[in-house]
């Protein structure tokens, strides 16, 4: 048995330049998140339950597994 030598993975993407220090970027003002009360990357007009992208990630990953 030979090794798999599929070259269909995509490239692992270069490193994330990091977020500006106290928030978000220039800009409209942004909604604080509901859990962390860091900016999030939606508008302060949104509707709902506004997350940051590390909150919303969390949150999905508890959904996901609580089965």
């Amino acid at each position: 048995m030979g090794v798999d030598t599929d070259d269909t993975f995509c490239a692992t993407p270069g490193p994330v330049a990091p977020a500006p220090p106290g928030g978000a970027a220039d800009g409209p003002p942004y909604a604080a998140c509901v859990l962390c009360r860091e900016p999030t990357e939606y508008p302060e007009s949104t509707r709902g339950a506004t997350l940051c992208p590390v909150c919303a990630w969390q949150e999905a990953a508890r959904t996901a597994c609580s089965g």
